[in-house]
């Protein structure tokens, strides 16, 4: 593996109750974290190959993570997103270069599909910086019941020469969602959009 990994992180957040109403099933969302070396802190390259193919490296192993921690089947994933915090010795395109090239590939793989792009956010910060990683349906980014977010946040990351990288698999849309559009049950799921 090329990305030297401090620390990884997963958390499930499960919502049985919103607005005094029972969600049945709960919806649930996954969140998997690792905070990594930035190979390229306090210096500038043109080339970013090595933090691309770390984004291929952990696109997979937090896909996998996420699908593992909700204690589902991959095609059971049913939206997905990722993000990235770069410390203050990188710069912005480092986490561009994690993020957009090869990191969704694999977290496809590890979600079974994913007609739709990944939607993403990044940004530059310190210790406990929170980001938060937009969500949508991984077959149909139509489907308005699965926009949302899920807060990342590590206490003691990013260092100036780290990066968190983020990734959020679902197993479900919001509690409650009702603003029409899409439905899940209607996806054709070829296109990324409907």
């Amino acid at each position: 593996m090329n990305a030297k990994i401090r620390k990884v992180i997963v958390q499930v957040d499960e919502t049985r109750i919103e607005m005094g109403r029972p969600i049945d099933p709960p919806t649930r969302r996954a969140l998997a974290m690792a905070v990594i070396e930035n190979p390229f802190a306090g210096r500038y390259s043109e080339n970013l190959d090595e933090l691309i193919a770390i984004g291929d490296e952990l696109g997979g192993l937090l896909g996998q993570k996420c699908v593992q921690a909700l204690g589902i089947l991959p095609s059971q994933a049913q939206s997905y997103g990722k993000g990235a915090i770069v410390g203050e010795a990188g710069e912005l395109e480092h986490a561009a270069a994690i993020l957009h090239p090869k990191l969704g590939a694999p977290l496809r793989k590890a979600v079974e599909k994913g007609a739709a792009l990944v939607p993403s956010a990044k940004k530059m910060g310190g210790l406990g910086t929170a980001l938060d990683v937009p969500l949508g349906h991984k077959d149909a980014a139509f489907v308005r019941s699965h926009f949302d977010a899920m807060e990342a946040r590590v206490s003691d990351a990013p260092r100036a020469s780290e990066i968190v990288v983020a990734v959020v698999v679902t197993a479900s849309g919001r509690p409650l969602a009702r603003i029409g559009g899409l439905q899940a049950s209607e996806i054709v799921g070829q296109d990324g959009l409907r």
